[in-house]
């Protein structure tokens, strides 16, 4: 599996002299499209009904327990980045801790396969789902994953978002309760002047 792993990674890595403009991209998607998440989030709350912030807290639920559970295996087994075993040419700054499953991906796709798990909300699982491959392309072409790190998101992804999916009766109204009260007392302004919804 290790020499699959390998084969793959050396064949997406960016060569020694990129096209410059590839590796900005690629930067661009591995760096900064993750933002997209707690923005989306925050803004479907904003202007979302009381059936639509339920979805996005399970949303968040999932993205949170998708990383717990990336950091509980990263202490149970350490697995090295492509740079800190001087594989293939890494053109993105990072620390070396363990590249097993890619914390990037996880959040997203938890995120998307939360969304999967309600009608309403399908859509935008659908397309964060998809955005999700040129990130992973691009952590691969620029030296800090490996392809099976991937793999393992879109596993970890995909429980968390079930298990928070079906044991939401356990957190998801008591936190809504909780969250709803602190939003109205630091939004009122703006839900005042209609800029957010109650």
């Amino acid at each position: 599996m290790n020499e699959f792993n390998y084969s793959l990674f050396l064949l997406i890595n960016a060569s020694a002299h990129p096209n410059i403009a590839l590796v900005w991209a690629a930067k661009l998607l591995a760096d900064y499209t993750i933002w997209l998440i707690p923005l989306s989030l925050a803004i479907a709350w904003l202007r979302g009904t009381e059936q639509a912030r339920k979805i996005m807290l399970e949303a968040t639920a999932s993205g949170v327990a998708g990383l717990l559970v990336n950091q509980a295996i990263g202490l149970v087994w350490q697995h090295p980045r492509p740079f800190m075993i001087g594989m293939g040419h890494t053109f993105l700054p990072h620390v070396a801790d363990s590249s097993f499953p890619s914390d990037h991906l996880t959040l997203l796709w938890a995120v998307a396969c939360s969304f999967l798990l309600h009608p309403r909300s399908r859509a935008a699982g659908v397309v964060l789902a998809l955005l999700g491959l040129p990130i992973a392309w691009a952590r691969i072409y620029l030296g800090v994953h490996f392809p099976l790190d991937m793999a393992g998101a879109a596993a970890v992804a995909a429980l968390s978002a079930w298990v928070c999916w079906r044991e939401n009766r356990w957190y998801l109204e008591r936190t809504y309760r909780w969250v709803i009260a602190i939003y109205h007392r630091l939004f009122s302004t703006l839900i005042r002047r209609g800029w957010a919804l109650k």
